[in-house]
């Protein structure tokens, strides 16, 4: 038997970017890491023989991690609010997350790593920020590659653009993945077989309406129990706001006498059916926040149709109460982008 890579996961949440790199033997992630005591339990639930290290990543001392050995890959990417004074050289706890990235992989090494997160990073004080994150990579020995990837191409039923930069410590080529799917995934291919339900209702244990039809349902009906499939039971008024909507349309479509007077224009809006979903936030399910009423039911998302439209499979577990789970659903790396990057990574070990 070949020699696995090994892998390590930081700032790894519920476990989106690990999955395409758990499914595939080349790879053995050894031990991931993040703060949120809930997420980490939900990620060491889905990944029983990977070591979770649910504390502040900079109590992770050299001694813990060097005990693995040679690590080959580093995944992960603080969070986006860490860069707000990075530029600044003010070390507050925000920055000091990037820093310790750094520390993280100044300790380990790899071979190679993946650093995931937001598009506007590029951009962040006139791309000055973005220049000096690649220097710092630069110093500690990588050369350094990056691109916007967007989900939708991969098969994810979401529009959802995110910056991967990848670094390696020698010059051989990585090829960032081919976009696989030029015709996107829509809201009815990813949850038309869910059974529908009212604002307020319950859905588990119901049936599918019917059996999977399409690629994208094949890839996530792991399960025969249907879970996580209750509607938030929201207020009289939201739920006539929610009922007077046609598909697409927004606060702004609203008759005056029932149309909120906060709120942005893409707020209090419905979804598109035929259409990828917009971006996924920890939000989903608050029609007040972001676009994401139910095109057809008039109401706010579950939680099952959160996790599938980032593509997570229906047998994939979140830990913790709503709010902990939609946080974990809405902060995660699709599967299937982590799928197409580990093919990509796959190919740049082995030389394919």
């Amino acid at each position: 038997m070949c020699k696995k890579i090994k892998i390590v996961d930081i700032f790894s949440g519920i476990g989106g970017l690990s999955y395409g790199f758990e499914i595939n033997d080349l790879f053995q992630i050894v031990f991931a890491n993040d703060i949120d005591k809930k997420a980490a339990y939900g990620y060491s639930l889905n990944y029983k023989k990977t070591d979770i290290f649910d504390c502040d990543i900079s109590d992770i001392k050299e001694e813990n991690i060097l005990k693995y050995g040679s690590i080959d890959i580093v995944l992960g990417g603080p969070p986006c609010q860490s860069y707000s004074t990075l530029g600044k050289r003010q070390m507050d706890d925000r920055a000091n997350l990037f820093y310790e990235y750094l520390r993280i992989l100044s300790i380990l090494k790899p071979k190679l790593f993946i650093f995931e997160n937001v598009k506007g990073l590029i951009s962040m004080n006139k791309g000055n920020l973005f220049k000096e994150i690649i220097q710092l990579f630069f110093e500690l020995g990588y050369i350094v590659d990056y691109k916007i990837l967007n989900a939708a191409e991969y098969g994810v039923p979401q529009i959802r653009e995110r910056l991967i930069i990848v670094g390696k410590k020698d010059n051989k080529t990585f090829s960032f993945p081919k976009p696989t799917h030029k015709l996107f995934v829509s809201l009815k291919d990813a949850i038309g077989d869910l059974p529908s339900i009212d604002s307020g209702e319950n859905g588990n244990n119901k049936e599918y309406k019917y059996e999977p039809d399409n690629d994208f349902l094949k890839f996530v009906r792991k399960s025969n129990i249907i879970s996580e499939h209750i509607s938030p039971n929201n207020n009289f008024k939201l739920k006539e706001i929610m009922k007077t909507l046609k598909e697409g349309q927004s606060k702004d479509d609203l008759p005056e006498n029932i149309r909120p007077k906060s709120g942005y224009s893409n707020t209090y809006a419905k979804m598109w059916w035929h259409a990828p979903a917009p971006t996924i936030t920890r939000n989903f399910a608050t029609p007040s926040s972001s676009r994401c009423i139910h095109p057809i039911d008039s109401r706010a998302l579950t939680i099952r149709e959160g996790a599938r439209l980032q593509s997570f499979p229906d047998d994939y577990i979140f830990f913790g109460n709503d709010g902990d789970k939609k946080l974990q659903i809405g902060n995660a790396v699709p599967p299937l982008l982590s799928i197409a990057l580990a093919k990509s990574i796959s190919n740049y070990f082995t030389g394919e």
